[in-house]
């Protein structure tokens, strides 16, 4: 499985989590791998970390330069930085929506903005963005998160059309809850966190969360020069929870 040889591939927020199993999954096939994160350390041998905010714009321009300082060139792009938020529209105030749109939506466009010149220059070029399960339907307590997913989901569908013609595909993987540092930290704002888990696992209807890994392996579906028809998808990665309607035993 080396179809990856011989491209460049940068993942945002790829220090932990989706992220860093993205980046060592598309490594183990032969792509040359930028991580872009605030805090971009402690990374496998052969990956290499880029300072990057993507709410600063600055910063965003300043990493994508660095890649190209460095590889010449870009092939993928995944962007799968994000934050989360509990709540529903009376307990986040106008700030909290600012913070999580700015991280979630904005910084995905202004990455992406960055990236395209570089991606233009690519056989291979591929944008995978980080939906959710959350952009279609309504989970208890996430009002600024779904809101904006169902704007990541809409963003992604737009790019895929404004950028197809220039040999840039887009695509976007929804994952079901993904047991990752991120919903970690989200389950320490709940006044039982353990019950709070046990209720995500159940969700899904393999009745566990999803594994980073296996959302690894569809974005890595989805980036692949063998997907070259595949653009303007969502694909689920969600244990089944948006479709299968299971009998309780």
């Amino acid at each position: 499985m080396a179809e990856f040889t011989g491209l460049v591939a940068a993942i945002t927020g790829g220090a932990s989590g989706i992220g860093l199993a993205t980046a060592t999954l598309l490594a183990g096939r032969g792509a040359r791998v930028a991580v872009l994160d605030i805090v971009p350390n402690d990374l496998p041998e052969g990956i290499d970390g880029i300072v990057c905010d993507v709410t600063s714009r600055e910063s965003v321009v300043a990493a994508i330069q660095a890649i190209q300082d460095k590889f010449g060139g870009l092939d993928i792009l995944v962007n799968n930085a994000g934050i989360s938020a509990v709540g529903t529209v009376e307990d986040n105030d106008d700030a909290e929506w600012a913070r999580v749109l700015d991280v979630n939506v904005i910084g995905m466009a202004r990455v992406t903005a960055a990236a395209l010149p570089l991606l233009r220059g690519s056989d291979a070029a591929a944008v995978v963005n980080l939906c959710s399960i959350a952009a279609l339907n309504g989970l208890p307590q996430r009002a600024v998160y779904g809101a904006s997913k169902g704007a990541v989901l809409a963003l992604t569908f737009a790019m895929a059309t404004d950028h197809v013609r220039e040999g840039v595909r887009v695509n976007c993987v929804s994952p079901g809850t993904v047991d990752t540092p991120f919903v970690s930290r989200m389950l320490q704002k709940f006044d039982d966190p353990i019950a709070e888990r046990a209720a995500l696992d159940a969700r899904q209807a393999t009745g566990r969360m999803v594994t980073p890994e296996e959302v690894a392996s569809a974005i890595a579906y989805l980036a692949s020069p063998l997907s070259g028809s595949t653009t303007g998808s969502s694909l689920a990665v969600d244990g089944g929870v948006q479709n299968l309607r299971m009998r309780e035993q």
